[in-house]
């Protein structure tokens, strides 16, 4: 039995392996076709390292884009938005777990109701309402839409109901502590999980839109870097070459937040799960 056990753990290990070299390939073509000339990336079969590397997409991407601009962009956008996702989400979903009042059983099904309503649906009345406040083309406007999630409310709520008990609250209550220094001091450090989790969501959930700062930014220099790629792929033609450069170099900012939360990302996912 043991025999046949280590068997099937050796054949999981395989198959995870070879699913995991097939996920990953496509990055690492990816990244491979930034280096190489217009000749070898059509080349058949491709090469995974380039035979003449060569810096000039990246060369002409700086020279006739810009692209820093966009990374830029982007890179404020979502860190605004990361922000205050999770100060919106912190503050909401401690109230909604700790303060005993019926009407915020109805406001959180509410904000669970909003999680099924796909952002296209209200994108256009938030259009009229961003060109109202005149927000287009700015980060103000970009913002408009990304300030709160509910997702994000519904996983602290959660995880302040089963990691932070009442009797420490009511402690803290009874020394005097306000209700602010409860919140700072108390209830933020003991969700540092959840928060870091929460904030790689928020980030790549930023990082990664594309329908609201396509209509709500339409001067070249406002674009974020996810609109500034689709200028590389015409209705007949992409630019294989250069959009593979820009998209190498946009892969830095994501993978180094990544790499920085990653502990806060597993742990805060992982208590989640077992809670639940």
């Amino acid at each position: 039995m043991k025999t046949r056990g280590k068997l099937i753990d050796f054949a999981i290990d395989v198959f995870l392996f070879c699913f995991s070299i097939l996920m990953i390939l496509p990055l690492v073509f990816l990244v491979s076709n930034a280096f190489k000339t217009p000749e070898e990336i059509v080349a058949w079969p491709p090469r995974i390292i380039p035979t003449d590397p060569t810096l000039e997409n990246f060369r002409s991407v700086l020279a006739d884009t810009p692209l820093p601009m966009w990374i830029f962009n982007s890179v404020a956008f979502s860190t605004l938005s990361m922000v205050a996702i999770v100060m919106t989400s912190a503050i909401a979903g401690y109230v909604l777990a700790k303060f005993p009042f019926r009407s915020l059983n109805i406001i959180f099904i509410l904000i669970l109701a909003t999680a099924i309503v796909p952002f296209e649906v209200y994108m256009i009345p938030l259009y009229f309402q961003a060109q109202a406040l005149g927000v287009l083309n700015s980060l103000w406007g970009l913002l408009l839409g990304y300030l709160v999630m509910s997702f994000g409310i519904f996983l602290i709520r959660q995880n302040v109901m089963h990691s932070i008990p009442d009797e420490l609250l009511e402690a803290a209550r009874i020394d005097g502590a306000g209700e602010f220094w409860i919140f700072w001091k108390i209830v933020l450090p003991l969700l540092r999980g959840a928060l870091g989790a929460l904030a790689v969501l928020a980030f790549f959930q930023a990082w990664t839109s594309f329908a609201w700062p396509m209509i709500v930014t339409t001067t070249r220099d406002s674009y974020t870097i996810e609109v500034g790629l689709a200028l590389f792929q015409t209705g007949f033609t992409v630019d294989l070459g250069r959009l593979s450069a820009a998209s190498a170099a946009v892969l830095v900012p994501s993978i180094t937040l990544f790499v920085i939360l990653r502990r806060n990302f597993v742990q805060g996912v992982a208590s989640t799960g077992m809670k639940e």
